[in-house]
Order: structure tokens, then C-alpha cells, then sequence
């Protein structure tokens, strides 16, 4: 499994593996939903970007 996998794992398994707890899978939740929100929305998209990097660099994937 690459270090930094090129898709993104969704559910419980991928988010308690990496230590999320409720507080980060309501984040998770709120993230994709503001894509899904605005799908064209590039302004969205970056931010979205930027919030998910910030969230997982807290819970680094082990390998």
C-alpha cells in the first residue's frame, strides 16, 4: 500500500484506523458534503483541499 494512496478510503475501518474519532468522521462528513454541494466550484474544492490535508496530517496512515 503506497504512503500516500491515490484514492480516498471511506468508512469506519479507514477512520479509526488513522484515530479519527466522532468529532473528525462529523468533519469527514462535512467536507464531502461541500463538494457534493458544490461540484464546480473550484473556490469550494481548494478549501475542502486544504481542510482535508490540515484534518489528516493530525492522523497519519500507517502502513
Amino acid at each position: 500500500m503506497p504512503v500516500h494512496p491515490p484514492a480516498c478510503s471511506l468508512g469506519t475501518p479507514a477512520m479509526t484506523t488513522r484515530g479519527f474519532g466522532d468529532e473528525e468522521a462529523r468533519a469527514t462528513a462535512h467536507l464531502i458534503a461541500d463538494v457534493l454541494d458544490n461540484p464546480r466550484d473550484e473556490a469550494v474544492i481548494d478549501a475542502v483541499r486544504a481542510r482535508g490535508h490540515a484534518l489528516t496530517a493530525r492522523f497519519p496512515a500507517y502502513c
